[in-house]
């Protein structure tokens, strides 16, 4: 589902003033988006042990398959 962006009216006067949706221009930068640096060091040795593990069963299913011919 999508968000539905409200607008609200003002009257001034006999007018009605329509404010527009607010966006971020990206003009104002905190200090602290910069220097985000994320340590994902744990996944990629989380993912070496899952490929090195799924290799090994791999070979050993592939050795048991000559061996119950």
């Amino acid at each position: 589902m999508s968000k539905k962006n409200k607008r609200q009216t003002r009257r001034a006067g006999s007018t009605v003033v329509e404010s527009a949706p607010l966006t971020n221009s990206g003009s104002t930068s905190r200090g602290g988006d910069r220097d985000f640096k994320p340590d994902y060091s744990y996944v990629m040795k989380d993912l070496k042990r899952i490929g090195l593990l799924a290799g090994t069963f791999f070979a050993i299913l592939i050795a048991l398959s000559f061996f119950l011919k």
